[in-house]
């Protein structure tokens, strides 16, 4: 049904090839519905599992239970619940089970149902309590759906944030008594923490939207280990600006407002709380006369009378970590760390069990690695060091002093789990496969469910004792290997080249099934580039069955990881400050110029697409390297650094007042005049993130310069571009057929 750009026909191609086992003649010709609709080529994991206490079983999501399984045997010991258990009173149909969480002493279940998302990360739904002992459901709370439920340490509450306050469910008192009734007090007393909010000017326990999208984190509230206080963000936007989306359907359009704080204008004026479930005493913690600041991270300390605290401060090349007094708020900074550039907010942050140490990372000596700090602020000692980034800190397993962690110590686009000693003497590898390693351990650190694949190879899931001895297979994606193999998929290449600086930079490239190198063939770059990401991995999913498509239609796909991308270390990462795009922009013409000196690449058709920051990169080589490429696919793109939000673009770029250039430069809006090759350019009209107002820009000053483009739009459709019925299938037919055509 697509339109072929070489003349190929796939279908009778007679290769012999062997693969997972059987010998196939012919190969078959991936369709958008094979990819979109029938997902034959979507790879199966081990979802809804959780490690159990004891660290020897853990839980499994079925269809209709959640069951207990041996690590070592895969036995099945058992039914946490049963669906049928899990009718509501009055109704004859189970919840959905999808959402869950177990007490700390696993004696009771939380289910969130009737999920409705927010941002990207925030939804609101309806809870359920499930008790194990009384196999009695109750609801968490009437008054409407509740956001971010958790429960106390004990078990014993759950707090959650409801119209932007927070409130605290004993679910000790009566919940689950016999017959128990709906009634408040009978049902379990509800305690509302705090009362002033209200939206779109006071937050109480969740974040406000910039925090979620840039730090990455929507429950802004945290247990004490003991349960006895819970700390709490309240977030202060009412100075905030707001920016409108508009909602079609109906028949006046929904006008939907929301604070959304750009480059260089005001944020949320952050305060950080203690409640004490005792007194019921709200105490302020000190974070500083300076309000111009960010507080990206709260964690309690094992002292349930201390809180710990990351501030950062609005350039984000400032972090102090400080310690708070529970009783009285005052606070004392025990860690700082300055950066020329930026300093960016990870999870990595662990105290430990013997209170008195904790571990971090920092890219101070130029790399990301982990340091262990003792609770006076003394670095005590580094555990890693090498050139390669600690990509994550997966868990500390005191009892055996180890550390586990992941990292890029085979190459930049491998991913390895690693094992070192506290105290930094022995260091250890658990993956013995080369390519994408990822892992979640049981709560004992005694087992850990592994996944590895390489950029060639689908998921391997499996269990494994911590050592990295492999005790049996979950999940091997045989069914995949045979599809993959029916359809032909051609072998992902990876490959390096200097620019005309002298930079290295890491490439990959799929070149069609039945490649002729006598032949010039076109190529399609697949990029993203933004600061501190990857598009060159090892890894299974890194080359798309789509790309696969453009290869079977006779196109090389090319994926090529600019300056400013990550697992390079902190210099090749942060050499973009102040001129965001810029380098980028600049290695990808490069990376065009190097592929058209090879005999077999057609340099007069050379195409890019990508998506957010890929769409803006797009945007940017087909006007500042016009010369270069032929056409483009803009999906979702900023095209003015000035329009995006402060926490990301400052970080990268300080304030439009203090960086005009590096805005102006480096906004693909200023270059439309530039354009030759062909464009799509494509929004979702209701995207909270990019707004659409970059894309109207872009197209006002096209227009202004005479340039002719095709654009797409897709009303109510945020960042993902999903809403509405047929959305994503079309999205992508609609840019299969503009790539065609063009290239």
């Amino acid at each position: 049904m697509h339109r072929r750009i070489l003349p190929l026909v796939l279908t009778v191609l007679f290769i012999t090839v062997q693969f997972a086992g059987i010998s196939q003649d012919a190969k078959k010709s991936i369709t958008l519905e094979d990819i979109y609709k029938l997902r034959k080529f979507a790879s199966k994991g081990v979802p809804g599992v959780e490690s159990m206490n004891d660290g020897d079983h853990y839980c499994q999501l079925k269809k209709d239970s959640l069951n207990i399984y041996e690590y070592a045997t895969g036995k099945y010991t058992g039914s946490v619940v049963l669906a049928k258990e899990l009718i509501p009173a009055g109704d004859t149909a189970p919840i959905d089970m999808n959402g869950f969480e177990f007490s700390g002493d696993e004696t009771k279940i939380l289910f969130a149902t009737d999920d409705e998302a927010i941002y990207r990360r925030s939804s609101k739904a309806t809870f359920y309590v499930f008790d194990l002992q009384t196999k009695k459901l109750m609801p968490l709370s009437g008054g409407g759906k509740q956001r971010l439920a958790t429960f106390s340490p004990d078990g014993s509450k759950i707090a959650f944030v409801r119209d932007n306050n927070l409130f605290i469910k004993d679910i000790s008192v009566g919940m689950f008594n016999a017959g128990g009734k709906s009634d408040r007090q009978e049902n379990g007393v509800e305690i509302q923490v705090t009362t002033d909010g209200k939206a779109n000017e006071i937050i109480n326990g969740a974040t406000d939207w910039v925090y979620e999208e840039e730090f990455e984190f929507s429950k802004a509230f945290e247990w004490s280990p003991d349960g006895k206080r819970i700390a709490y963000y309240r977030f202060d936007e009412s100075k905030v600006r707001e920016y409108q989306l508009t909602y079609y359907g109906d028949l006046y359009p929904e006008q939907y407002k929301y604070k959304y704080p750009k480059a260089g204008e005001d944020n949320s004026v952050i305060g950080i709380y203690l409640y004490d479930l005792g007194s019921k005493k709200t105490t302020l913690v000190d974070i500083g006369s300076e309000k111009d600041i960010y507080i990206p991270r709260i964690k309690w300390t094992e002292d349930p009378n201390t809180l710990a605290l990351y501030r950062l401060n609005r350039h984000q090349n400032k972090l102090e970590l400080l310690l708070a007094d529970a009783a009285t708020g005052t606070t004392k900074v025990i860690y700082t760390e300055e950066n020329k550039s930026y300093i960016e907010i990870n999870d990595h942050w662990h105290f430990l069990k013997n209170n008195k140490e904790f571990l971090l990372t920092s890219e101070k000596d130029g790399y990301r690695h982990i340091y262990l700090y003792d609770l006076a602020g003394k670095q005590l000692r580094q555990l890693t060091q090498g050139n390669f980034e600690v990509l994550d800190v997966l868990g500390a397993d005191e009892k055996n002093n180890l550390v586990y962690y992941s990292s890029t110590e085979t190459s930049p686009m491998d991913k390895d789990i690693c094992a070192v000693s506290l105290d930094g003497k022995k260091k250890n590898k658990l993956n013995s496969r080369q390519g994408g390693n990822a892992v979640d351990f049981s709560k004992t650190f005694s087992y850990y469910i592994g996944r590895w694949s390489d950029i060639n190879t689908p998921s391997y899931v499996a269990v494994y004792k911590a050592n990295g001895t492999d005790v049996r297979m979950l999940q091997d994606n045989a069914k995949l290997k045979t599809t993959i193999a029916e359809y032909g998929f051609s072998k992902a290449e990876f490959f390096k080249f200097k620019t005309s600086d002298g930079t290295e930079l890491n490439g990959l490239m799929v070149k069609p099934p039945d490649f002729d190198p006598s032949k010039k063939y076109p190529v399609l770059f697949t990029i993203y580039g933004g600061p501190g990401s990857q598009t060159v991995n090892n890894s299974w999913g890194t080359v798309s069955s789509w790309n696969q498509l453009w290869a079977q239609h006779g196109i090389i796909v090319v994926s090529v990881d600019n300056r400013g991308t990550g697992g390079r270390g902190d210099a090749f990462k942060k050499c973009t400050y102040l001129e965001l795009g810029k380098y980028e922009t600049l290695d990808q013409i490069e990376a065009a110029k190097y592929l058209g000196t090879l005999d077999y690449v057609d340099k007069a058709r050379i195409g890019m697409w990508g998506w957010s920051f890929g769409g803006y990169l797009t945007l940017s080589c087909l006007t500042k390297g016009a010369d270069y490429f032929s056409f483009g696919v803009a999906v979702a793109p900023v095209t003015n650094w000035k329009y995006y939000d402060n926490i990301y673009t400052e970080r990268y770029m300080r304030t439009p007042k203090e960086n005009d250039t590096g805005y102006e430069d480096n906004s693909p809006v200023n270059h439309a005049a530039k354009l030759k090759g062909k464009l799509l350019i494509i929004c979702g009209m209701a995207d909270d993130n990019v707004h659409p107002q970059n894309t109207y820009d872009m197209v006002t000053a096209l227009v202004g310069s005479d340039k002719q483009f095709e654009s797409q739009f897709y009303p109510n459709s945020n960042h993902g571009i999903y809403t509405g019925k047929n959305t994503s299938f079309h999205l992508y037919k609609r840019m299969t057929d503009f790539i065609l055509t063009n290239l």
